[in-house]
């Protein structure tokens, strides 16, 4: 068993900090009044048998007035207890939250896909778990979708308990859970990421898959296994509980979606694809942007690279999702690259020797949806082992300012830039 995890900048951080006076190169824009914040994982004692298996660790820094007020780190408070009772159920208020943190109707929350999300204050405070009311009776996936059009908040939940394995669900704009539906998957397998378009959902049924012997080991418990197959589940959003159409594609796994959209009788679909997920456990980003299109007349799926690029943490203008969103952006081991999808183009900023970017996530600069803005991200340092939050221009990527922290950030996994509207509603 690799311990590649706990090494380097993968290594956990040891406290929490709360640093102030902190150093600014470049010029902040005023605009940016909010908070960047980062989920990761970081074990409370130091060690974990998996990078996936850490307790979730926030990270974040405060924007206003074009200074950076603070940099803070706070682990989420998760009960320390089983995930599994005795009878053998799974307790879902049990987790580490270490994936991602987004905001709906009010409410932050610091999410993992194994369990029910953890809402936080906008200091990074833990306030408790959040099952929606006692509706919520599946996990909750750390990429949920917000739909621009409606405000509502589309997601689901995976699980290897008993069938379904998959389950759908939906919350108005008032955080409200509205729908929660079965999907008929043939086995248990792990279901990270999925698609929103402004008429269809699409769900991706992929060959990593749960073994218990893997469980009992106390590892991973998640494993490729190719001759599972591959296929891309469509349902009609007009049509909740109607039948899921699935489409077979070849075996493959994605992590992270960049976008979908519809194309009339067609579903284009943006992915950062990989061949194989042989050693989930590897550090280095090994996916590249891909492009499925999915025929809903001929019932086909037309699978096409578009990159060979090795990278992930694919953004967008959230303003765009489940519409046609010309440019997206992802980070590779030393850059930051930004993709003209209409025009089949790319650009990269590429960050000097040492120097290593984790996840930047989209801010925008006016109403115009897909318009300027800036990329938000943190950049490690192995030089003097700090860390920068950097903000880039969304356009041109170029460096527009650099928040200085006296510590570093390990590399994590995803985070957005929260405003401060009387901490009342998302980005659309």
């Amino acid at each position: 068993m690799t311990d590649a995890h706990l090494t380097g900048n993968y290594a956990p951080v040891d406290s929490e900090r709360t640093e102030t006076g902190l150093v600014v190169s470049g010029r902040l824009p005023a605009e940016l009044a909010g908070t960047y914040v980062r989920n990761g994982p970081n074990p409370r004692s130091g060690r974990s048998p998996h990078w996936f298996l850490g307790d979730g660790m926030l990270h974040g820094v405060r924007l206003e007035g074009g200074s950076a007020l603070w940099y803070r780190n706070r682990w989420v408070r998760t009960p320390d207890r089983p995930m599994t009772r005795p009878d053998g159920t799974r307790d879902l208020t049990v987790g580490l939250a270490n994936t991602h943190i987004v905001r709906h109707a009010k409410r932050l929350f610091a999410l993992v896909e194994s369990s029910y999300p953890y809402e936080v204050t906008e200091d990074l405070d833990t306030v408790g778990c959040h099952d929606f009311a006692g509706r919520l009776r599946t996990a909750m996936t750390a990429h949920p979708k917000t739909c621009p059009d409606t405000g509502e908040l589309h997601f689901f939940g995976y699980g290897a308990m008993r069938p379904p394995y998959v389950t759908y669900h939906r919350a108005d704009a008032a955080g409200n859970l509205t729908l929660s539906r079965g999907v008929d998957v043939p086995g248990r397998t792990m279901m990270h990421d999925f698609h929103l378009t402004t008429g269809h959902v699409v769900f991706m049924d992929l060959p990593i898959v749960f073994s218990m012997d893997r469980l009992r080991e106390g590892t991973m418990p998640y494993a490729w296994d190719p001759s599972y197959g591959a296929r891309l589940g469509v349902l009609r959003r007009d049509d909740p509980h109607g039948d899921m159409r699935w489409f077979e594609i070849e075996p493959c796994y994605v992590f992270h979606a960049l976008n979908a959209h519809d194309d009339g009788d067609r579903i284009v679909l943006h992915v950062m694809r990989m061949a194989e997920a042989a050693d989930s456990s590897a550090l280095a980003p090994k996916a590249t942007l891909w492009r499925w299109t999915i025929d809903l007349t001929t019932g086909t799926v037309d699978e096409a690279q578009l990159d060979d690029r090795l990278g992930d943490f694919p953004r967008i203008d959230d303003r765009l999702a489940g519409h046609d969103s010309r440019f997206g952006h992802i980070v590779t081991a030393n850059e930051l690259v930004r993709y003209d999808l209409a025009r089949g183009t790319s650009t990269a900023h590429v960050f000097g020797p040492g120097r290593t970017p984790d996840e930047f996530a989209f801010v925008a600069a006016n109403d115009r949806a897909g318009g300027a803005g800036w990329l938000l991200g943190y950049v490690h340092d192995a030089t003097t082992d700090t860390s920068d939050l950097a903000v880039h221009d969304a356009e041109t990527l170029e460096p527009v300012a650099a928040v200085h922290l006296p510590v570093r950030v390990p590399f994590g996994f995803h985070g957005d830039w929260f405003d401060h509207v009387d901490n009342a509603g998302t980005r659309p």
